[in-house]
Order: C-alpha cells, then structure tokens, then sequence
C-alpha cells in the first residue's frame, strides 16, 4: 500500500479529520491532503511524530512484509553500533512476535539472537571504557579487572574459569543429534583443540572426514592443529606445508595457512600468505578477514604506518565492493586509523 493511501487509513481508524491531524502535526491540513492524494510526501522529520499519533511503528506507515522488517532490522544492525532505547524495544516486541509464527520463527529467532548480542555488544564496549578507567586508577588492585576481563574476552589464567567445557557440552550433544550436519563439528573441534583435547577432537575430526559433504583441505588443517596442540610442531608443519604445495592456488588453504603461522607467531611468513589468500579469492565482494589478520599482525610487530595503511586497506575495500559509504563501522575504522598514524608519528 502506498504510504499516503495508508496514512489516510489509518486516520480514518484514529476518527481523525486531516485539519484534527494537521493541528497534531504542527502543520496546515492542506499537506495532510496532498499526502494522502499522493501529490507529496511527509519529510522524514515527521514521520516519527505521525507513527506517534497513530499508535503505530514508522515501518507500519510503509505496510512493510515480515520479511522487508526482518531485512530493515538486519541492515541496521550491521550499520549502527548503538540502537536508540525506543529503537530496541521496537524491535524486540516484533521479533518477540514473529518467534511464536512458525512461518518466520526461524529468522526472527536469529535476529532475536542478534538483537540482545548487538545491545550486549554495545554495553560491553561502554564497560571496558569504565573499567579501563578504574584499572588505571588503581593499577595494583583487581577492581574492575574481572570486568575488563568479561567484557573483552581477555585472556584468563584460572584453567576452571578458561577451559570451554560448556561450549564442548553443547557442541557435542549437537553433533550427536545431528550427525551428518557439518558445521557444529567444526565448532566442536576449535574448542576441544583450544583446551588441548586432541584425543577427542581426533575421533570427532575421523567422523567429520566420512561425512559426504566433507573438506579436505580443511580436514587437514583441524589435523595440524590437532598436532600443535599436542605440541607435535614438526607433524604439524609438515601438514600445512604439504597442503600448500598441493593447493597453491586455492585461497582457502592459502587463508588457513596465513592463520596457523599467525597463531605459531611466524608473522611475516602469515602475513605473505594472507596477501596470497587477498588476491586470490574469486568471491566479489570479498571479505576483510585477511586484511584485519595483517593490520593486527603490523601492530603486534609494532610497525604503527603500516598497520594504518592497512585500516586504509579495509575503508576502500567497504567502500568499493561492499558500497558501504557510511556508518559506524566505517567512523570505528576511520578512528583506528587516525589513532595508528598518531602512535607512527610519534
């Protein structure tokens, strides 16, 4: 339905003549007739004001589908790093909704997930600021360190507190479920092989290999690290360099190899690799996952100019391939940026 067919229906259900909505408004009841015979449109401005007056979201003016909703949502995410308060609550008495429908239960349980993750997010940001702060103060108590820690996922030293039990429980009662489905292996191995659970994460890796759907070249990347994690660097290295000499072309191995000689701290020789992997990825657009693994490893090495070009790298890969021209995300890289160059100048 056209937006100025839907205003005046909705004006008709609120018993509202144009010059009684005008008066609402702040406007004249002539601009009220020229919406709802289609000569104009309201400015955006009002458009908040209107869904006020009718009860209704500004996405109800437009008689949005689910789906268009579920997009909208999805998009804004992605776009901004902070709902406002009205915004959150909007959305969350939707998707609450659309959970109960079968017909959509599947996408707005997803969004759901990523509504409270996004409003987490945004909090967790807001407290590693304070507790940055606190910290500072007070550099020889604990304080607000468990909060940093929690909020920005640093490291732990308590194996009780570190190890992925948890994760390790959910993952294999998924796969036992679900035994010809690939994925919740591979989210079942990351965390076996970070707690150094090699004799496991083998028998799960041989299952993953007879599934019809299976990897090879990353079957035997989860072997290298199976091996690493035994402390068997040689075994290890011999893997990745074998796939390397079999797939020199494909980007995936050249990606997954990049990953593990940055995990082994081989950083130039990942650096290389992740270059390789750049170029020769076919996908349009592509991914920043290589250049966030470079800029990272420039300033691990601390060489401050080189990491920003890199920011730089990412801005004009946004921007070209993805047509992203503004947003947080992009103000976030923007300031990384300028923060690199201050931290080379100085």
């Amino acid at each position: 339905m056209e937006l100025g067919k839907k205003i005046r229906q909705l004006r008709f259900q609120a018993k509202l003549t144009q010059e009684q909505l005008a008066e609402k408004l702040g406007i004249g009841a002539q601009s009220v007739s020229k919406w709802e015979n289609g000569a104009t449109m309201p400015d955006i401005s009002t458009l908040p004001l209107l869904a006020e007056v009718f009860g209704v979201t500004i996405d109800d003016l437009f008689d949005l589908t689910v789906e268009q909703r579920f997009n909208r949502i999805e998009n804004r995410m992605d776009l901004e790093d902070e709902l406002p308060q009205g915004v959150f609550l909007e959305y969350e008495e939707f998707l609450k909704a659309q959970c109960a429908d079968e017909t959509h239960k599947k996408r707005a349980t997803e969004l759901m997930a990523y509504l409270y993750w996004h409003r987490m997010e945004m909090f967790a940001k807001k407290a590693s600021r304070y507790a940055k702060e606190a910290v500072r103060t007070s550099p020889g108590e604990k304080g607000c360190q468990w909060i940093l820690q929690k909020a920005q996922g640093h490291a732990v030293w308590d194996w009780n507190i570190a190890n992925h039990t948890g994760a390790i429980d959910f993952y294999r009662d998924l796969v036992e479920k679900n035994p010809e489905e690939r994925l919740p292996y591979f989210y079942l191995l990351d965390n076996l092989i970070a707690d150094h659970r090699t004799k496991e994460a083998e028998k799960y890796l041989d299952r993953l290999c007879r599934l019809k759907d299976t990897r090879p070249i990353l079957n035997q990347v989860y072997r290298a690290h199976i091996a690493l994690a035994r402390f068997d660097e040689k075994t290890a290295d011999g893997i990745i360099e074998e796939l390397l000499r079999e797939h020199p072309e494909d980007s995936t191995c050249l990606f997954e190899a990049a990953q593990y000689y940055a995990e082994k701290c081989d950083y130039q020789k990942s650096i290389e690799l992740y270059e390789q992997s750049f170029e020769k990825t076919p996908r349009r657009p592509r991914f920043q996952d290589e250049l966030m693994g470079i800029r990272d490893i420039y300033v691990i090495l601390g060489e401050y100019q080189k990491a920003a070009e890199t920011c730089g790298r990412i801005i004009e890969l946004l921007q070209t391939e993805w047509n992203i021209t503004e947003g947080d995300e992009l103000k976030a890289l923007r300031e990384k940026k300028a923060e690199l160059e201050a931290m080379a100048g100085a």
